[in-house]
């Protein structure tokens, strides 16, 4: 009983995944305003969320750090926006 009681604790320090969040939004339509606020709001209770920088220049496509992060995400939050699908 005692060893599977401390190996539950071990696991817990072995994560999974290295982002809670991946946001996935159209950095013209809403880095500055909605994802902004959101990312910071996540950020401030604790939850680790991945937001690209603005490395990604209109008409790129996505890097292959993007794919890994998006990977490594337990979790992908996409925020729609009136440009979203035009985005590559």
């Amino acid at each position: 009983m005692a060893s599977s009681f401390s190996f539950a604790i071990d696991s817990q320090y072995c994560p999974r995944w290295k982002y809670d969040v991946f946001l996935s939004f159209r950095g013209e339509d809403t880095r500055k305003t909605f994802t902004g606020h959101l990312y910071e709001g996540l950020k401030n209770r604790g939850i680790f969320a991945f937001q690209d920088d603005k490395r990604l220049e209109q008409g790129d496509s996505i890097p292959q750090e993007l794919l890994k992060a998006i990977e490594a995400s337990q979790v992908a939050l996409v925020v729609f926006s009136r440009n979203y699908a035009t985005s590559r």
